[in-house]
């Protein structure tokens, strides 16, 4: 499995959203991150976690990857979570994965990247020597377009926030939502067709 693993915000809805649309009052606008992982060849949401906004994305990988049964070959991630903590789950788990995360702008070089360089150093390197973009082309860093479009369809289908007020409920309510998407996209997928 190619896993695509993103996360987004969800607002809190309620009856604090009808007070501020009737009487215009503030409140504080309250909100939940979800994390997911998508299979790049299905476009199956495999594994979803629902934390509050102050936690970090990297944090999250080793939970979302604890919820997927059997192995990955790669793991594909934007540049929140380019982080050792996310080498390290990634490899800890499944020591043969790839994993594609570009690094950040002021990223430097291990202190081992001359003797016995890591995956980050690898991509540290191509991307000194070819640019950012053919990096993304070559390592397959693209595909993470997939998981932006899951994260797109998650928010047209089941909508931009959270019904639910407790953290339980919030919980089954993500995870209905999962089961919902991967039954529509069961139902049918498009199947595209590059024409030259």
């Amino acid at each position: 499995m190619h896993l695509l693993v993103d996360s987004t915000g969800l607002k809190l809805s309620g009856a604090g959203e009808w007070l501020v649309e009737k009487h215009g009052t503030s409140r504080r606008r309250s909100w939940r991150k979800l994390h997911i992982g998508v299979d790049a060849d299905t476009g199956r949401v495999v594994a979803a976690a629902l934390t509050t906004n102050d936690v970090d994305d990297g944090s999250q990988v080793a939970p979302l990857l604890d919820r997927i049964d059997g192995p990955i070959a790669s793991f594909t991630a934007d540049g929140a979570y380019d982080q050792d903590g996310v080498y390290g789950a990634v490899a800890a788990r499944h020591p043969e994965a790839t994993v594609i995360v570009p690094p950040r702008s002021n990223a430097v070089p291990s202190e081992t990247a001359e003797t016995a360089p890591t995956r980050r150093d690898w991509h540290l390197q191509a991307i000194a020597e070819h640019g950012r973009m053919s990096w993304q082309k070559a390592s397959g860093y693209n595909w993470r377009a997939l998981v932006e479009a899951d994260i797109g369809r998650w928010k047209r289908v089941i909508g931009h926030a959270l019904r639910s007020q407790t953290d339980k409920r919030q919980a089954t309510e993500v995870a209905l939502a999962v089961d919902v998407l991967n039954r529509m996209l069961a139902l049918g997928r498009p199947s595209y067709v590059r024409i030259v």
